[in-house]
Protein backbone atom coordinates (compact mmCIF):
# COMPACT_ATOMS: atom_id res chain seq x y z
CA UNK A 1 0.00 0.00 0.00
CA UNK A 2 1.76 3.31 -1.08
CA UNK A 3 2.09 6.47 1.51
CA UNK A 4 0.72 4.12 3.87
CA UNK A 5 -1.24 6.78 6.46
CA UNK A 6 -0.74 9.88 4.34
CA UNK A 7 -2.22 11.45 1.44
CA UNK A 8 -0.17 13.19 -0.64
CA UNK A 9 -1.18 16.09 0.71
CA UNK A 10 0.42 15.37 3.58
CA UNK A 11 -3.27 14.98 5.99
CA UNK A 12 -3.45 12.00 7.89
CA UNK A 13 -5.88 8.85 5.89
CA UNK A 14 -8.79 7.69 8.24
CA UNK A 15 -7.96 4.30 9.13
CA UNK A 16 -10.65 2.35 7.26
CA UNK A 17 -8.82 3.88 3.79
CA UNK A 18 -5.98 1.00 4.18
CA UNK A 19 -7.61 -1.70 6.53
CA UNK A 20 -6.97 -4.61 5.34
CA UNK A 21 -9.83 -6.37 2.80
CA UNK A 22 -11.48 -8.36 5.08
CA UNK A 23 -11.97 -5.63 7.67
CA UNK A 24 -13.37 -3.55 4.71
CA UNK A 25 -15.63 -6.52 3.99
CA UNK A 26 -17.31 -7.34 7.11
CA UNK A 27 -18.02 -3.38 7.49
CA UNK A 28 -19.65 -3.89 4.17
CA UNK A 29 -21.73 -6.66 4.98
CA UNK A 30 -22.86 -5.41 8.19
CA UNK A 31 -23.76 -1.77 6.47
CA UNK A 32 -25.53 -3.55 3.63
CA UNK A 33 -27.66 -5.86 6.14
CA UNK A 34 -28.59 -2.62 8.23
CA UNK A 35 -29.09 -0.35 4.83
CA UNK A 36 -31.33 -3.19 2.44
CA UNK A 37 -33.12 -3.87 5.67
CA UNK A 38 -34.03 -0.46 6.56
CA UNK A 39 -35.00 0.20 2.42
CA UNK A 40 -37.27 -3.15 2.90
CA UNK A 41 -39.22 -1.67 5.95
CA UNK A 42 -39.45 2.00 5.12
CA UNK A 43 -39.75 1.99 1.48
CA UNK A 44 -43.26 0.53 -0.30
CA UNK A 45 -42.06 0.48 -3.28
CA UNK A 46 -38.73 -1.09 -2.55
CA UNK A 47 -40.84 -3.51 -0.73
CA UNK A 48 -43.13 -4.47 -3.69
CA UNK A 49 -40.54 -4.86 -5.94
CA UNK A 50 -38.63 -7.24 -3.42
CA UNK A 51 -41.92 -9.05 -2.60
CA UNK A 52 -42.08 -9.78 -6.89
CA UNK A 53 -38.76 -11.05 -6.86
CA UNK A 54 -38.57 -13.25 -4.15
CA UNK A 55 -36.28 -11.18 -2.29
CA UNK A 56 -36.30 -10.87 1.53
CA UNK A 57 -33.55 -8.71 3.54
CA UNK A 58 -33.07 -12.05 6.09
CA UNK A 59 -31.54 -13.54 2.47
CA UNK A 60 -28.11 -11.54 2.78
CA UNK A 61 -25.87 -13.62 4.25
CA UNK A 62 -23.17 -12.74 2.13
CA UNK A 63 -22.29 -9.50 -0.53
CA UNK A 64 -22.93 -12.01 -3.10
CA UNK A 65 -26.60 -12.27 -2.03
CA UNK A 66 -27.02 -8.62 -3.13
CA UNK A 67 -27.55 -9.85 -6.90
CA UNK A 68 -30.73 -11.38 -5.69
CA UNK A 69 -32.01 -7.68 -5.01
CA UNK A 70 -34.26 -6.00 -7.64
CA UNK A 71 -32.22 -3.23 -9.53
CA UNK A 72 -33.49 0.34 -8.88
CA UNK A 73 -33.55 2.94 -11.91
CA UNK A 74 -34.53 6.20 -12.57
CA UNK A 75 -37.90 5.41 -13.58
CA UNK A 76 -38.44 3.80 -10.12
CA UNK A 77 -37.47 7.10 -8.83
CA UNK A 78 -39.68 8.98 -10.97
CA UNK A 79 -42.96 6.75 -10.71
CA UNK A 80 -42.42 7.50 -6.71
CA UNK A 81 -42.11 11.24 -7.62
CA UNK A 82 -41.32 13.05 -5.51
CA UNK A 83 -41.19 11.69 -1.84
CA UNK A 84 -42.35 7.94 -2.27
CA UNK A 85 -38.30 7.08 -2.29
CA UNK A 86 -37.88 8.23 1.48
CA UNK A 87 -37.30 5.99 4.30
CA UNK A 88 -37.60 8.72 6.80
CA UNK A 89 -40.63 11.03 7.80
CA UNK A 90 -40.85 13.78 5.70
CA UNK A 91 -40.12 15.97 8.96
CA UNK A 92 -36.91 14.30 9.01
CA UNK A 93 -35.43 15.38 5.71
CA UNK A 94 -33.17 18.01 6.10
CA UNK A 95 -32.39 18.89 2.52
CA UNK A 96 -33.95 17.82 -1.07
CA UNK A 97 -31.99 17.75 -4.53
CA UNK A 98 -33.33 17.15 -7.71
CA UNK A 99 -31.88 16.46 -11.13
CA UNK A 100 -33.10 18.92 -14.11
CA UNK A 101 -36.03 16.55 -15.37
CA UNK A 102 -34.88 17.45 -19.27
CA UNK A 103 -36.15 13.58 -19.98
CA UNK A 104 -39.14 13.25 -17.92
CA UNK A 105 -39.80 14.18 -14.28
CA UNK A 106 -37.02 15.28 -12.18
CA UNK A 107 -35.55 12.30 -9.89
CA UNK A 108 -35.28 13.78 -6.30
CA UNK A 109 -33.19 12.57 -3.52
CA UNK A 110 -33.50 13.77 0.02
CA UNK A 111 -31.35 14.14 2.76
CA UNK A 112 -30.89 13.80 6.77
CA UNK A 113 -28.67 16.03 8.47
CA UNK A 114 -26.85 12.78 9.01
CA UNK A 115 -26.58 12.22 5.56
CA UNK A 116 -25.55 16.14 4.91
CA UNK A 117 -22.62 15.50 7.35
CA UNK A 118 -21.43 12.02 5.63
CA UNK A 119 -21.42 13.36 2.01
CA UNK A 120 -19.84 16.33 3.59
CA UNK A 121 -17.39 13.76 4.80
CA UNK A 122 -16.77 12.28 1.95
CA UNK A 123 -16.23 14.96 -0.15
CA UNK A 124 -13.62 15.95 2.23
CA UNK A 125 -12.06 13.27 1.88
CA UNK A 126 -11.91 13.08 -1.96
CA UNK A 127 -10.43 16.70 -1.79
CA UNK A 128 -7.87 15.26 0.44
CA UNK A 129 -7.06 12.24 -1.45
CA UNK A 130 -6.41 15.16 -4.72
CA UNK A 131 -3.84 16.67 -2.46
CA UNK A 132 -5.93 19.33 -0.86
CA UNK A 133 -3.14 20.79 1.51
CA UNK A 134 -3.84 22.86 5.03
CA UNK A 135 -4.95 26.69 4.24
CA UNK A 136 -6.12 25.79 0.27
CA UNK A 137 -8.68 28.35 -1.05
CA UNK A 138 -11.13 25.99 -3.14
CA UNK A 139 -12.68 28.22 -6.03
CA UNK A 140 -16.23 26.02 -6.85
CA UNK A 141 -17.38 26.50 -9.88
CA UNK A 142 -20.15 23.56 -10.30
CA UNK A 143 -24.08 25.16 -10.07
CA UNK A 144 -25.26 25.33 -6.81
CA UNK A 145 -29.02 24.91 -6.38
CA UNK A 146 -30.89 21.89 -7.09
CA UNK A 147 -27.84 20.37 -8.90
CA UNK A 148 -25.94 18.35 -6.36
CA UNK A 149 -22.40 19.53 -7.49
CA UNK A 150 -21.80 23.33 -5.91
CA UNK A 151 -23.22 22.33 -2.33
CA UNK A 152 -21.69 19.16 -2.37
CA UNK A 153 -18.46 20.63 -3.21
CA UNK A 154 -18.97 23.48 -0.81
CA UNK A 155 -19.49 21.34 2.33
CA UNK A 156 -17.00 19.26 1.89
CA UNK A 157 -13.95 21.69 1.29
CA UNK A 158 -15.26 23.30 4.34
CA UNK A 159 -15.48 20.09 6.58
CA UNK A 160 -11.63 19.88 5.12
CA UNK A 161 -10.97 23.02 6.98
CA UNK A 162 -10.56 24.85 3.85
CA UNK A 163 -11.62 28.67 2.51
CA UNK A 164 -14.21 28.01 -0.26
CA UNK A 165 -14.98 30.34 -2.58
CA UNK A 166 -18.37 29.68 -3.78
CA UNK A 167 -18.33 31.07 -7.55
CA UNK A 168 -21.18 28.80 -9.17
CA UNK A 169 -21.38 28.14 -13.05
CA UNK A 170 -21.18 31.18 -15.35
CA UNK A 171 -19.80 34.68 -15.52
CA UNK A 172 -16.49 33.61 -17.30
CA UNK A 173 -15.12 36.94 -17.42
CA UNK A 174 -15.55 37.19 -13.88
CA UNK A 175 -14.62 33.74 -12.88
CA UNK A 176 -10.91 34.50 -14.59
CA UNK A 177 -10.84 38.02 -13.04
CA UNK A 178 -11.50 36.05 -9.36
CA UNK A 179 -9.54 33.13 -9.95
CA UNK A 180 -6.68 36.07 -10.76
CA UNK A 181 -7.75 38.55 -7.92
CA UNK A 182 -7.93 35.23 -5.04
CA UNK A 183 -5.17 33.16 -5.96
CA UNK A 184 -7.49 30.00 -5.16
CA UNK A 185 -5.15 26.90 -4.70
CA UNK A 186 -7.55 24.71 -6.33
CA UNK A 187 -10.65 24.24 -8.58
CA UNK A 188 -13.65 22.16 -9.06
CA UNK A 189 -15.27 22.26 -12.27
CA UNK A 190 -16.55 20.51 -15.46
CA UNK A 191 -13.34 19.86 -17.51
CA UNK A 192 -14.79 21.25 -20.43
CA UNK A 193 -15.95 24.67 -18.18
CA UNK A 194 -12.38 24.85 -17.38
CA UNK A 195 -11.29 24.73 -20.81
CA UNK A 196 -13.44 27.85 -21.07
CA UNK A 197 -11.80 29.14 -18.35
CA UNK A 198 -8.65 28.72 -19.95
CA UNK A 199 -9.62 30.50 -23.03
CA UNK A 200 -11.08 33.27 -21.18
CA UNK A 201 -7.76 33.86 -19.41
CA UNK A 202 -5.70 34.00 -23.09
CA UNK A 203 -8.45 36.53 -24.05
CA UNK A 204 -7.92 38.65 -21.49
CA UNK A 205 -3.76 38.83 -22.26
CA UNK A 206 -2.91 36.36 -18.90
CA UNK A 207 -1.02 33.23 -19.36
CA UNK A 208 -3.28 30.01 -17.52
CA UNK A 209 0.36 28.47 -16.54
CA UNK A 210 0.74 31.42 -14.15
CA UNK A 211 -2.55 31.17 -12.50
CA UNK A 212 -2.54 29.77 -8.80
CA UNK A 213 -4.77 27.04 -9.38
CA UNK A 214 -2.37 23.73 -8.28
CA UNK A 215 -5.23 21.25 -8.35
CA UNK A 216 -8.03 20.82 -10.82
CA UNK A 217 -11.01 18.14 -9.22
CA UNK A 218 -13.13 17.75 -12.75
CA UNK A 219 -16.17 15.64 -12.63
CA UNK A 220 -19.93 15.75 -13.74
CA UNK A 221 -19.09 14.31 -17.20
CA UNK A 222 -16.93 11.58 -18.93
CA UNK A 223 -13.58 12.95 -20.05
CA UNK A 224 -10.76 11.35 -20.89
CA UNK A 225 -6.83 10.85 -20.37
CA UNK A 226 -6.30 12.85 -23.17
CA UNK A 227 -8.62 15.75 -21.79
CA UNK A 228 -6.58 15.27 -18.83
CA UNK A 229 -3.19 15.98 -20.38
CA UNK A 230 -4.72 18.68 -22.64
CA UNK A 231 -6.18 20.58 -19.31
CA UNK A 232 -2.74 19.83 -16.94
CA UNK A 233 -0.07 21.08 -19.71
CA UNK A 234 -2.78 24.18 -20.71
CA UNK A 235 -3.25 25.41 -16.94
CA UNK A 236 0.40 23.81 -15.20
CA UNK A 237 -2.02 22.23 -12.86
CA UNK A 238 -2.75 18.36 -11.10
CA UNK A 239 -6.03 17.31 -12.94
CA UNK A 240 -7.82 14.47 -11.19
CA UNK A 241 -11.22 13.07 -11.18
CA UNK A 242 -14.01 13.26 -9.10
CA UNK A 243 -17.25 10.92 -9.39
CA UNK A 244 -20.51 10.94 -8.38
CA UNK A 245 -24.39 10.98 -9.31
CA UNK A 246 -27.70 12.66 -6.95
CA UNK A 247 -29.35 9.08 -7.18
CA UNK A 248 -26.03 7.59 -5.02
CA UNK A 249 -25.45 10.21 -3.25
CA UNK A 250 -23.57 13.49 -5.30
CA UNK A 251 -20.20 14.41 -5.61
CA UNK A 252 -17.80 12.51 -3.86
CA UNK A 253 -18.85 8.40 -4.25
CA UNK A 254 -15.18 8.01 -5.92
CA UNK A 255 -12.30 9.91 -6.34
CA UNK A 256 -8.66 9.68 -7.71
CA UNK A 257 -5.75 9.77 -4.94
CA UNK A 258 -3.00 12.10 -6.12
CA UNK A 259 -0.33 9.55 -5.82
CA UNK A 260 -1.22 7.47 -8.20
CA UNK A 261 -4.14 9.27 -10.60
CA UNK A 262 -5.09 5.69 -11.74
CA UNK A 263 -9.02 6.10 -11.65
CA UNK A 264 -11.24 6.99 -8.94
CA UNK A 265 -11.11 5.36 -5.69
CA UNK A 266 -14.59 4.16 -4.69
CA UNK A 267 -15.20 5.10 -1.04
CA UNK A 268 -16.73 1.79 -0.53
CA UNK A 269 -17.25 2.00 3.28
CA UNK A 270 -20.15 4.07 1.94
CA UNK A 271 -21.14 2.67 -1.25
CA UNK A 272 -20.96 -1.18 -2.47
CA UNK A 273 -20.60 -1.30 -6.20
CA UNK A 274 -21.20 -3.77 -9.09
CA UNK A 275 -20.36 -4.33 -12.65
CA UNK A 276 -22.90 -5.62 -14.59
CA UNK A 277 -24.15 -6.64 -18.30
CA UNK A 278 -26.34 -3.49 -19.76
CA UNK A 279 -28.36 -6.08 -21.48
CA UNK A 280 -28.78 -8.93 -19.17
CA UNK A 281 -28.17 -7.74 -15.56
CA UNK A 282 -26.21 -9.93 -14.64
CA UNK A 283 -23.02 -9.46 -12.43
CA UNK A 284 -19.78 -9.82 -14.28
CA UNK A 285 -16.18 -10.63 -12.35
CA UNK A 286 -14.24 -7.80 -11.21
CA UNK A 287 -12.15 -6.63 -14.09
CA UNK A 288 -14.72 -6.79 -16.76
CA UNK A 289 -16.53 -3.94 -18.57
CA UNK A 290 -19.79 -3.07 -17.82
CA UNK A 291 -22.75 -0.73 -16.49
CA UNK A 292 -22.08 0.46 -12.65
CA UNK A 293 -24.57 -0.84 -10.14
CA UNK A 294 -24.21 1.13 -6.84
CA UNK A 295 -25.99 0.28 -3.26
CA UNK A 296 -25.46 3.08 -0.45
CA UNK A 297 -24.48 1.56 2.45
CA UNK A 298 -25.26 4.70 5.69
CA UNK A 299 -27.86 6.68 3.58
CA UNK A 300 -30.99 7.16 5.99
CA UNK A 301 -33.51 9.20 4.01
CA UNK A 302 -33.04 7.25 0.61
CA UNK A 303 -31.33 4.29 0.88
CA UNK A 304 -30.61 3.04 -2.81
CA UNK A 305 -29.98 -0.82 -3.53
CA UNK A 306 -28.78 -1.43 -6.58
CA UNK A 307 -29.06 1.76 -8.42
CA UNK A 308 -28.07 1.23 -12.18
CA UNK A 309 -26.31 4.13 -13.39
CA UNK A 310 -26.00 3.80 -17.11
CA UNK A 311 -22.16 4.64 -16.81
CA UNK A 312 -19.78 2.00 -17.96
CA UNK A 313 -16.29 0.96 -16.51
CA UNK A 314 -14.48 -1.74 -14.93
CA UNK A 315 -13.61 -2.52 -11.36
CA UNK A 316 -10.29 -2.57 -10.83
CA UNK A 317 -7.96 -3.61 -7.48
CA UNK A 318 -6.98 -0.64 -5.24
CA UNK A 319 -3.60 1.22 -5.32
CA UNK A 320 -3.27 3.89 -3.08
CA UNK A 321 -5.91 2.14 -0.98
CA UNK A 322 -7.44 -0.50 0.43
CA UNK A 323 -10.96 0.23 -1.43
CA UNK A 324 -11.26 -0.97 -5.21
CA UNK A 325 -10.65 1.41 -8.27
CA UNK A 326 -13.42 2.41 -11.21
CA UNK A 327 -11.35 3.10 -14.79
CA UNK A 328 -12.26 6.07 -15.65
CA UNK A 329 -16.39 5.91 -17.57
CA UNK A 330 -15.85 5.82 -21.29
CA UNK A 331 -19.33 6.60 -21.63
CA UNK A 332 -23.16 6.29 -20.65
CA UNK A 333 -25.10 3.40 -21.92
CA UNK A 334 -27.74 5.86 -22.51
CA UNK A 335 -25.03 8.54 -24.10
CA UNK A 336 -24.24 5.96 -26.85
CA UNK A 337 -25.03 7.22 -30.18
CA UNK A 338 -25.88 4.31 -32.78
CA UNK A 339 -24.44 4.88 -36.17
CA UNK A 340 -25.50 2.43 -38.72
CA UNK A 341 -24.91 0.08 -36.31
CA UNK A 342 -21.85 0.82 -35.14
CA UNK A 343 -22.10 1.74 -30.86
CA UNK A 344 -20.07 5.42 -30.40
CA UNK A 345 -19.33 7.48 -27.73
CA UNK A 346 -18.46 11.13 -27.56
CA UNK A 347 -15.13 10.27 -25.45
CA UNK A 348 -14.01 8.26 -28.27
CA UNK A 349 -14.66 10.72 -30.70
CA UNK A 350 -12.73 13.23 -28.03
CA UNK A 351 -9.63 11.53 -27.87
CA UNK A 352 -9.05 11.25 -31.36
CA UNK A 353 -9.51 15.18 -31.52
CA UNK A 354 -6.93 15.59 -29.27
CA UNK A 355 -4.74 13.74 -31.54
CA UNK A 356 -4.71 16.52 -33.41
CA UNK A 357 -2.50 19.47 -32.39
CA UNK A 358 -3.78 22.08 -34.66
CA UNK A 359 -7.73 21.20 -32.97
CA UNK A 360 -9.15 22.41 -29.80
CA UNK A 361 -11.07 20.17 -27.29
CA UNK A 362 -14.38 21.96 -28.56
CA UNK A 363 -16.70 19.76 -30.22
CA UNK A 364 -19.91 18.54 -30.95
CA UNK A 365 -21.24 15.32 -32.76
CA UNK A 366 -24.24 16.17 -35.04
CA UNK A 367 -26.36 13.11 -35.89
CA UNK A 368 -28.36 13.05 -38.74
CA UNK A 369 -30.28 10.88 -41.78
CA UNK A 370 -29.66 10.61 -45.55
CA UNK A 371 -32.31 8.48 -46.75
CA UNK A 372 -32.44 5.58 -44.21
CA UNK A 373 -29.55 5.94 -43.71
CA UNK A 374 -27.77 7.79 -40.57
CA UNK A 375 -24.76 10.33 -40.52
CA UNK A 376 -22.55 12.03 -38.28
CA UNK A 377 -20.97 14.69 -38.56
CA UNK A 378 -18.15 16.24 -36.26
CA UNK A 379 -17.88 19.81 -35.87
CA UNK A 380 -14.64 20.69 -33.91
CA UNK A 381 -12.94 24.01 -33.42
CA UNK A 382 -9.03 24.70 -34.73
CA UNK A 383 -6.66 26.04 -31.68
CA UNK A 384 -6.32 29.76 -30.98
CA UNK A 385 -3.94 31.03 -33.08
CA UNK A 386 -3.55 28.28 -35.83
CA UNK A 387 -4.82 30.11 -38.57
CA UNK A 388 -4.86 27.11 -40.95
CA UNK A 389 -4.33 27.78 -44.38
CA UNK A 390 -6.63 25.81 -46.98
CA UNK A 391 -3.96 23.19 -47.15
CA UNK A 392 -3.82 22.52 -43.96
CA UNK A 393 -6.99 22.61 -43.02
CA UNK A 394 -8.02 19.46 -45.61
CA UNK A 395 -4.98 17.96 -44.17
CA UNK A 396 -6.37 17.71 -40.66
CA UNK A 397 -9.77 17.32 -41.81
CA UNK A 398 -8.66 13.78 -43.82
CA UNK A 399 -6.51 12.74 -40.71
CA UNK A 400 -8.90 13.11 -38.28
CA UNK A 401 -11.72 11.43 -40.42
CA UNK A 402 -9.68 8.71 -41.38
CA UNK A 403 -8.94 7.98 -37.54
CA UNK A 404 -12.32 7.65 -36.76
CA UNK A 405 -12.77 5.47 -39.67
CA UNK A 406 -10.01 3.30 -38.80
CA UNK A 407 -10.52 3.36 -34.70
CA UNK A 408 -14.46 3.40 -34.56
CA UNK A 409 -15.33 2.23 -37.53
CA UNK A 410 -17.71 4.50 -38.86
CA UNK A 411 -17.63 7.27 -41.35
CA UNK A 412 -18.10 11.13 -40.19
CA UNK A 413 -17.88 14.57 -41.69
CA UNK A 414 -15.78 16.82 -40.42
CA UNK A 415 -16.68 20.32 -39.88
CA UNK A 416 -13.33 22.63 -38.30
CA UNK A 417 -14.40 26.21 -37.01
CA UNK A 418 -12.84 29.00 -35.96
CA UNK A 419 -12.52 29.75 -32.34
CA UNK A 420 -15.83 30.30 -30.21
CA UNK A 421 -17.96 28.01 -32.96
CA UNK A 422 -18.74 25.57 -30.48
CA UNK A 423 -21.16 27.14 -27.83
CA UNK A 424 -19.74 26.71 -24.57
CA UNK A 425 -21.52 25.27 -21.66
CA UNK A 426 -21.66 26.44 -18.41
CA UNK A 427 -22.07 23.16 -16.50
CA UNK A 428 -22.40 19.39 -18.58
CA UNK A 429 -21.50 20.23 -21.93
CA UNK A 430 -23.74 19.15 -24.86
CA UNK A 431 -21.84 16.93 -26.57
CA UNK A 432 -24.55 15.16 -29.39
CA UNK A 433 -27.31 16.81 -31.07
CA UNK A 434 -29.49 14.42 -32.52
CA UNK A 435 -31.52 15.95 -35.76
CA UNK A 436 -32.78 12.72 -36.99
Amino acid sequence: MSNAGFSAGGMALEPIETASVDELRALQLQRLQWSVRHAYDNVAHFRSQCEAHGAHPDDLRSLADLSRFPFTTKADLRSTYPFGMFAVPREQVARIHASSGTTGKPTVVGYTLKDIDTWAGLVARSIRASGARAGDIVHVSYGYGLFTGGLGAHYGAEKLGLTVVPFGGGQTERQAQLIQDFGPHIIMVTPSYMLAIADEFERQGLDPKASSIRIGIFGAEPWTNEMRGEIEKRMNLSAVDIYGLSEVMGPGVANECAETKDGPTIWEDHFYPEIVDPETGAVLPEGELGELVFTSLTKEALPIIRYRTRDLTRLLPGTARTMRRMQKITGRSDDMMIVRGVNVFPTQIEELILKQPMLAPHYVCVLGREGPLDTLTVRVEQKPGAALSNDALRACVAALSTDIKAYIGVSAGIEVLLEGGIERSMGKAKRVIDQR
